[in-house]
């Protein structure tokens, strides 16, 4: 009589393919992760942006020629507040200033969300 061989898998067999696996879904969930990280971190710098730009368009507009030094404020954008700091800056000439805006979502941060440089010049 010839003994009958079982088919199927051996224990050792699933135990390797479940070890596979968990390190495929383990990669799979950080690659995931990151991904969703990332999402939100530009669109924190998109807002931070926008805010910044709307900043130097209002001091482009503005009937007044702003004076240098630091103003702050803060905006509302993306259903965030957003603080902000303009530093105004005169140059060699009389009718250019520089403008810095840095823009974060906490006040008095050490780093900002987002930091444009501009020019503004006097309108004739």
């Amino acid at each position: 009589m010839t003994a009958r061989r079982a088919s199927g898998f051996t224990l050792i067999e699933v135990l390797v393919a479940l070890a596979i696996l968990a390190i495929a879904l383990g990669a799979i969930i950080k690659t995931m992760s990151s991904n969703a990280y990332n999402a939100i971190y530009l669109r924190d710098r998109t807002l931070a942006h926008w805010v910044a730009m709307n900043k130097v368009t209002e001091l482009q507009i503005s009937q007044t020629w702003p004076s240098p030094g630091k103003t702050d404020g803060h905006s509302l954008m993306g259903n965030r507040e957003w603080f902000w700091v303009t530093e105004v800056a005169t140059t060699p000439d009389a009718d250019v200033d520089t403008i810095k805006v840095s823009v974060s979502d906490k006040r008095d941060a050490e780093n900002p969300t987002a930091i444009l440089h501009a020019y503004i010049g006097r309108q004739r």
